[in-house]
């Protein structure tokens, strides 16, 4: 297909304010459909669940489509779909609930390529469990994380694996499948961080293998909360901490409190419109998003390559995404220049590419850039070449300033 990014462009009334984003890591901007979605949901009547009540009846049917919707999207099972406040507050709900089954002397393994989300949670769970915590390193100098790297720290005594599936960062994709299949035999659990992947790769839960898989809809044009998948089979071996009339169904369980229904209808609306990109596609939601993640794939590449070539014609850059597998997500420094006022320089022209660790303080510090990080460039759906145009163009004036 073309790719119509100025029929794209024009769904997001954001983008009228002139602004070049490349902030989209950190959170995306929001279309109009989902926008009309959170409205619609929020101008109807709304009450807690139920059958009986028009509020109840419309509460029930936003909660469901919106499972359904997320398991197009992440190839999943409605009933393993589970909604938080975010992926740090599941992934700290897990973390709590898996380590009441650990021991003194198991072992969980974190690696230094995640986001703190998904390490932190993990070591202070297996810290009050008397479990013992194993590091996967990643090589700073080409920014890969092997499957090799995660055998390297793998025994008949580990019981779970947090690995992302995308750095947010560095844009750093590891082989996940191959690292599933890894973790399994070894009898353990994978828990990966799908936070920064999802916005750029089509999921398939059971093909990478994962057992919990966890992302944030407002990294790709929702609101902001976060969900997680896993085999209803497996959630129903798990027994969070929970109030006593709450229901024990799955996913429920594991959903503390009333749902943020409003919200769920803005997911809902942006995993369609994330359908909608090819719209040319035809069949189910789930081959509409086959069609549109290649076609959004293709569009990110084009731009990454001009951004790519761009930034190689300037001097004094260090670029520390450099793994084969990555998506469009680019950590930069400078050999005479602070990245802070890199980002201050762009941003009074309207560029939006901010500067930090970005949560991902092991990968900052093990790239040998402290606490600092870098200049962060990510790509969305809705850039151009204009974007990259201005950028690169910014990027030259503030060099030579």
């Amino acid at each position: 297909m073309t790719y119509d990014i100025a029929a794209l462009r024009s769904q997001f009334p954001a983008l009228g304010a002139g602004t070049a984003h490349f902030d989209g890591p950190g959170g995306t901007q929001t279309p109009q459909a989902v926008i009309d979605a959170i409205a619609d949901a929020l101008a109807h009547p709304l009450s807690n669940r139920g059958s009986v009540t028009l509020g109840e009846r419309n509460a029930e049917t936003l909660v469901v489509e919106a499972r359904r919707a997320m398991a197009d999207l992440l190839g999943a099972d409605p009933r393993g779909i589970v909604f938080g406040r975010s992926a740090t507050q599941l992934t700290y709900d897990f973390s709590r609930t898996l380590a009441d089954t650990w021991s003194p002397g198991d072992e969980v393994v974190v690696t230094r390529l995640d986001h703190d989300a998904n390490i932190r949670p993990w070591v202070q769970a297996a810290a009050r469990a008397g479990a013992t915590v194993r590091w996967a390193e990643f090589d700073p100098k080409t920014g890969e994380l092997t499957p090799d790297d995660i055998r390297a720290v793998l025994s008949d005594r580990t019981r779970l694996v947090a690995v992302t599936a995308a750095s947010n960062l560095i844009g750093t994709r590891p082989a996940i499948a191959e690292i599933s299949r890894l973790v399994h035999e070894a009898g353990a659990l994978l828990y990966v961080d799908g936070v920064h992947y999802t916005a750029h790769t089509l999921v398939d839960v059971e093909r990478l293998g994962a057992d919990f898989f966890v992302c944030s809809p407002y990294k790709f044009h929702g609101p902001h909360h976060g969900v997680l998948a896993a085999a209803p089979e497996l959630l129903e071996t798990l027994h969070p901490d929970k109030l006593l009339p709450s229901t024990n169904v799955v996913p429920e369980r594991f959903e503390l409190g009333t749902l943020p229904y409003e919200f769920l209808a803005g997911t809902r609306a942006a995993v369609d419109f994330l359908a909608g990109l090819d719209p040319t596609a035809t069949g189910t939601r789930r081959e509409r998003l086959v069609a549109s993640f290649e076609a959004l794939e293709a569009h990110e590449h084009t731009l990454r390559t001009q951004l790519d070539k761009g930034l190689a014609a300037l001097p004094g850059i260090t670029i520390h995404s450099r793994a084969t597998d990555r998506t469009p997500t680019l950590l930069l420094t400078f050999e005479q220049h602070s990245t802070a006022d890199a980002y201050a320089f762009l941003a009074e022209r309207n560029i939006q590419a901010p500067a930090g660790s970005f949560y991902a303080i092991e990968v900052s510090r093990h790239l040998g850039l402290g606490d600092t990080g870098g200049l962060r460039i990510g790509l969305a759906p809705y850039n151009d070449t204009e974007d990259v145009d201005r950028l690169l163009t910014g990027l030259a004036e503030f060099l030579t300033k």
